[in-house]
């Protein structure tokens, strides 16, 4: 079966003398893994197509039973320059995409959660939003759309006593706006040093519980520093 599907590119590595292969999550067929033959040839513009934060339209000719699908066309579909020129953005971004790789699955489509994606890398590419609150926001969708919504009045879990989310003074009302879904009604209001703490701490926590890969992922460290400071 042909697809042709947007996608963003969650990570890419050299493979031989001169392909890659690129994992990615396309909104028709979630996350895959894709080669592109002859990519790093100097005569080839795939390798520019296939870097992180990408955003882009693919053809290729998908084979069930395969665990790397062949690209046949790429273009890019809108390009974010401006967050890389911010450390902060990019750093939150590229720990986004680390979270969404670690915890979804091959060839499990997530309609809502890729769009949700795509409105969460432009938001930090326009800086009309917090950088603080588009991460928390697609970390409570995380967890929401993979069957984990977190209920803030339920802290007992089996093995586990989650930290609370009311402790700081506007914490718990900020995750209720988080967890509404709506990313054109985020949190305008100004985030204390320890609503932000507490927020952070939550979510984390929630992520860890429920996914155990989580743990070891040092982008997720380095986030949660510049989300406290």
């Amino acid at each position: 079966m042909i697809v042709h599907t947007p996608a963003i590119v969650l990570k890419t590595i050299p493979y031989g003398d001169t392909s890659m292969i690129s994992r990615c999550f396309t909104l028709e067929k979630g996350k895959i893994g894709l080669i592109i033959k002859g990519a790093r040839s100097k005569k080839s513009p795939k390798s520019a197509h296939f870097q992180h934060l990408s955003y882009i339209e693919i053809i290729y000719y998908d084979k069930p039973n395969r665990d790397l699908q062949v690209l046949s066309k790429v273009n890019f579909k809108e390009s974010w320059p401006h967050i890389q020129n911010s450390l902060k953005a990019v750093t939150l971004a590229l720990a986004i995409l680390e979270m969404t790789d670690r915890t979804l699955e091959i060839d499990d489509p997530h309609f809502g959660l890729f769009n949700i994606l795509v409105d969460i890398l432009r938001g930090f590419n326009d800086r009309k939003a917090d950088p603080n609150m588009l991460f928390w926001f697609y970390e409570c969708a995380l967890l929401s759309h993979l069957g984990f919504r977190p209920d803030l009045d339920c802290r007992d879990m089996p093995g586990i006593t989650f930290p609370d989310p009311y402790e700081g003074e506007h914490s718990g009302q900020i995750l209720l706006q988080l967890l509404d879904g709506k990313i054109d009604r985020l949190p305008l209001n100004h985030v204390s040093q320890k609503d932000s703490r507490v927020i952070s701490n939550y979510l984390q926590t929630q992520l860890f519980y429920h996914f155990d890969n989580l743990t070891r992922l040092r982008s997720l460290d380095v986030a949660r520093q510049i989300l406290t400071d």
